[in-house]
């Protein structure tokens, strides 16, 4: 065996240990993130400036109605179970605004495991990657999104003030290990910005797989 091919054969060997090596880290990351996030995703009628205001109100309601309700919430589970038991008066509020708002679309709500892009929220990123969330579609649900993390309660920050509070952010701790919590939070590390760029890669080339 030549020089050349003992090379070649090397580095395919070491290609193929750093992919399983980077594929297991980013699948256990993201499994962590879907056990311990829940999130709402409200698709707007159309992209009309009507439609999309009315989106908007639609949120608000239903993120009032959602804190009210979870305060005692101090895991996802414990979220799921709650949005559950109430998921008929979450579509009785949304379609109640609705009607309120002078329109007659229809609402479908689903509580299942999506595909969300890559979100901002204040000083905290979640990769892009499939989730457990409540999903509302209002009439033919063919206009702009509006994402968001319902547990930790991110939902209810104010995103302009570039801040979540601490109390969400001790959510997540709790509920992460500290490189999990890292990868997330941290914006300036470039050792942590390249795991985060990994998780990114691997879900848009829809390797990572949903935890059932």
């Amino acid at each position: 065996m030549t020089n050349i091919k003992r090379f070649i054969i090397i580095f395919i060997l070491l290609f193929i240990y750093s992919f399983i090596y980077a594929y297991s880290y980013v699948q256990g990351v993201s499994n962590d993130l879907q056990e311990n996030v829940l999130r709402l995703h409200v698709i707007a009628n159309s992209d009309s400036i009507e439609d999309q205001n009315l989106k908007l109100i639609v949120r608000d309601n239903l993120l009032s109605y959602m804190k009210n309700i979870s305060n005692n919430c101090s895991t996802k589970k414990e979220a799921v179970e709650v949005i559950k038991s109430n998921l008929e008066n979450f579509k009785k509020i949304a379609e109640e605004t609705i009607r309120n708002e002078g329109y007659s679309y229809n609402v479908n709500l689903e509580l299942g495991k999506f595909e969300f892009p890559t979100k901002k929220y204040g000083d905290v990123s979640f990769p892009a990657g499939i989730y457990d969330a409540l999903r509302v579609k209002i009439g033919n649900s063919n206009g702009q999104n509006w994402w968001c993390v319902m547990f930790p309660p991110l939902c209810f920050v104010d995103v302009t003030s570039g801040i979540v509070p601490d109390e969400s952010k001790e959510m997540l701790k709790e509920s992460l290990s500290e490189e999990e919590y890292t990868i997330i939070s941290d914006n300036k590390s470039s050792d942590i910005n390249f795991k985060f760029k990994l998780l990114e890669i691997f879900s848009n080339a829809g390797l990572i797989t949903a935890k059932n």
